[in-house]
């Protein structure tokens, strides 16, 4: 895995680009000099946690046969106040899950996510506190 960074203006502004060529934005808070043109750092590592969760979540259920029309998250996320760094103290996920779902199907796909599989999640969950809550629509 390799990513390169390249700045993009004379302040924060950084494109990230993956060997698939694929380009992420990332910008500083403005408060700093930044002029919010892209994901603060931070705010990427939450998308991640998104990503691989979504990833593991579908992919789990898809191997269950269960027939998940479509799947959207919404994640809000504390940071320690005070603290350098500012770490994430509580983050919380919401899925909302689309289709004739099992309630039981999901609730197992969602443990194995946390549990097992989201190395995004393994990984934030060392220093935050991760909650994680569901409805199926």
């Amino acid at each position: 895995m390799n990513i390169k960074l390249e700045r993009r203006n004379n302040a924060y502004h950084f494109e990230a680009v993956n060997e698939q060529g694929n380009v992420l934005s990332m910008d500083a808070n403005p408060a700093i000099g930044g002029e919010n043109k892209g994901f603060r750092p931070m705010e990427t590592l939450l998308a991640g946690l998104g990503g691989c969760s979504a990833i593991d979540v579908i992919s789990i259920l898809t191997k269950q046969k269960e027939p998940i029309q479509d799947l959207k998250i919404s994640i809000d996320a504390k940071r320690i106040e005070g603290e350098v760094p500012s770490l994430f103290e509580v983050i919380n996920v919401e899925y909302h899950f689309f289709g004739e779902l099992s309630i039981e199907k999901i609730e197992r796909a969602l443990a194995l996510t946390y549990d097992k599989y989201c190395s995004v999640a393994q990984i934030l969950g060392k220093s935050a506190k991760l909650n994680y809550t569901y409805k199926l629509n």
